[in-house]
């Protein structure tokens, strides 16, 4: 006889074996109070199973394939943590009795689950688009199979299978609407019982809400009178704290007198010998540091020193002229072009014209004031210090470089090149550090210049006579004789190269290797870093004039020809070489060596700031103001940098 009933209820099982579905005449599957937590989804090839017992167990969902049980009449699955039944259960037509928690279920809604198995089951139909009939037009059709089946098997001949069947169909349809009957008697009971909770239930709530009111409202009583006691408490706290401030004023003001009178009476102590011992030592080991020896007295050339430091102070005050020239032209050039061209140049010819009047006069003066003798020293000391030279002319290559980036972003925004803007945001990046980091090294070292300049001054306050002009002239006197010697013998064309770029801290290394312009033609930017020069933009640039000088002299061989040799004289003390410049026109020139660009504000004005830290170079004085952000990238504005083109 197959196999119809398994009995499983109590035994602590985790999980049923997948293959359970091999059990296809299993009829009865009770697995009651267990550890189940899932069943196995070939459970649905139990084509013959009609009660399905899953009480009291640990699962959380049922499979899909319960939907292929076809013959299934019984399904018990409360006391689990189910909450959604599978939709796929709505193909099961011949469940009659379905038991579950409707308290906790979503899905269907617990309204439904209440109201029994026959509303589930049309909830689910339903939802699938079925049309929903009884289990009693399902049942006979399983009962006849089942029969049909045992007849099978029946070894009988065919009169007294049929009467079997027979008798076996009744005795079964009794059994059914026995079995019927009772459940709906006890589904009269159970919603009975549940209409009975469901009062308790409400009971409950009632009583808990009116509990829950009582509660709140001592608990607000209770609240109110630890406020009303926290305020009183604060207040006596407050009082006790300005109470201890003010006995704290008035011992801080007895402490202070006590200091003040101690320390009146320790200045009174200071003045004893071995301070006075100490101050002596410090003030002639100064003056040994800073004496100024006879034989340097009577070496002074006070009228060389003197022309030298007027010729100092005459071309800074002429490059502040010319920048200021400049500035005013450029701001009136907008209103008043042609008249303030004719007046600035008036001016300027008439500046020049006194200067030139008044240059014996102020080689006087300077040699009777120290403090114009101290502002030319300031201006050679600046002049002539290597490492602010070079900071300045990487300042200046760094703002050409920032200018040139501006202009190639300007003009490729318009492009999907976001490789390129990639690479030009990197390089700005990196300049724009660059730039803030010579700024400031620049600021360090014009505070240092400034400090040795104020040391020099304290120790100048001996009286000594013409203390500025010797100082002067040691500073002129600071380079090296064998390195002067090597200096004269550079080609003329190539020096004056290097001071045009701002160059001139290169010229030692220049004459030390003994480089000439034919040397320069053959050589590489990796060639000069080697020599020294590290500033990339300034190798190009060197290389790019050498070339056109070059080219130059193949067209006049004349412009490359050697200085005469000259008697070498012992060395004075003069003012450091300069080469002549022409007057120019106060007027900007029609081109710059620089490249300019427009204001992207006004689109009036040249672009004359820069804006850290994101380097754009896009703005003039007047539009950049009152911007936080920069009009290109929309970066916040850290620091504002003007630049000067030099005409």
């Amino acid at each position: 006889m197959p196999f119809q009933v398994l009995d499983l209820h109590d035994n602590q099982l985790t999980a049923l074996p997948d293959d359970i579905g091999q059990l296809t005449s299993l009829q009865v599957l009770n697995v009651e109070r267990n550890q189940l937590t899932y069943l196995p989804r070939s459970i649905g090839n139990l084509a013959q199973l009609q009660t399905l017992n899953v009480k009291d167990n640990k699962l959380k969902e049922l499979p899909d394939t319960l939907g292929e049980l076809r013959s299934l009449r019984t399904l018990d699955i409360s006391e689990n943590e189910i909450q959604r039944l599978p939709q796929m259960l709505a193909h099961v037509r011949t469940l009659e009795t379905l038991s579950l928690d409707a308290s906790s279920m979503v899905y269907p809604p617990q309204e439904v689950c209440s109201a029994g198995t026959e509303a589930i089951q049309q909830f689910l139909c339903k939802e699938s688009g079925l049309e929903y009939y009884p289990p009693s037009q399902y049942l006979l059709p399983v009962l006849e199979q089942d029969g049909a089946e045992n007849s099978r098997d029946s070894p009988d001949g065919p009169t007294d299978r049929f009467s079997r069947e027979e008798v076996e169909w009744q005795n079964r349809f009794s059994d059914y609407e026995k079995r019927k009957e009772q459940k709906m008697l006890e589904k009269l009971e159970f919603e009975r019982r549940l209409e009975l909770g469901q009062r308790e239930h409400a009971q409950l709530l009632q009583q808990s809400s009116s509990q829950k009111d009582e509660i709140l409202q001592t608990v607000k009583e209770e609240q109110s009178r630890l406020e009303q006691g926290l305020s009183e408490r604060q207040r006596y706290l407050d009082a006790e704290r300005q109470r201890l401030q003010e006995q704290l004023k008035q011992t801080e003001q007895n402490i202070s007198n006590r200091i003040q009178k101690l320390l009146q009476e320790n200045q009174r102590q200071k003045k004893s010998s071995e301070i006075l011992k100490s101050l002596e030592n410090e003030r002639i080991r100064m003056e040994q540091l800073m004496s100024i020896t006879q034989e340097e007295t009577e070496n002074l050339r006070r009228r060389e020193i003197a022309s030298a430091m007027q010729q100092m102070l005459t071309e800074s005050c002429k490059n502040r002229l010319i920048q200021m020239a400049y500035e005013s032209q450029r701001q009136s050039l907008v209103q008043q072009a042609c008249s303030s061209m004719a007046e600035m140049d008036e001016r300027f010819q008439q500046i020049l014209s006194w200067q030139q009047m008044d240059q014996n006069k102020a080689i006087s003066q300077i040699l009777q004031e120290s403090a114009m003798q101290k502002a030319a020293f300031e201006a050679l000391q600046a002049k002539k210090d290597l490492m602010l030279q070079r900071i300045r002319s990487q300042i200046k290559l760094i703002e050409t470089e920032l200018l040139q980036l501006t202009q190639l972003e300007l003009k490729r925004k318009s492009l999907d090149t976001e490789a390129l803007q990639e690479m030009i945001s990197e390089q700005r990046w990196a300049l724009s550090n660059l730039l803030q980091q010579l700024l400031k090294e620049k600021t360090q070292r014009e505070e240092e210049l400034r400090e040795i300049l104020m040391e020099l001054e304290a120790k100048s306050e001996t009286k000594q006579e013409n203390y500025w002009l010797i100082q002067y002239q040691r500073l002129l006197n600071q380079k090296p004789l064998s390195l002067k010697l090597q200096e004269e013998g550079m080609e003329r064309p190539l020096a004056t190269l290097l001071v045009e770029l701002s160059a001139e801290h290169y010229l030692p290394i220049f004459a030390h290797h003994r480089i000439s312009l034919d040397m320069l033609g053959r050589m590489s930017p990796e060639d000069l870093a080697k020599v020294g020069v590290t500033e990339a933009g300034l190798q190009h640039e060197i290389l790019r004039r050498v070339q056109e000088l070059l080219d130059a002299a193949r067209m006049q061989p004349e412009l490359l020809k050697p200085p005469k040799a000259k008697v070498l004289e012992p060395l004075e003390p003069t003012a450091p070489e300069e080469f002549p410049e022409p007057v120019r026109p106060s007027a900007p020139p029609s081109e710059l060596e620089v490249p300019t660009s427009e204001c992207v504000v006004c689109l009036e004005r040249e672009a004359q700031m820069i804006f850290l830290n994101c380097g754009h170079i896009c703005c003039c004085q007047q539009c950049c103001q009152p911007l936080r952000t920069c009009p290109l990238c929309r970066q916040e504005i850290a620091q504002r940098l003007r630049i000067y083109h030099s005409s």
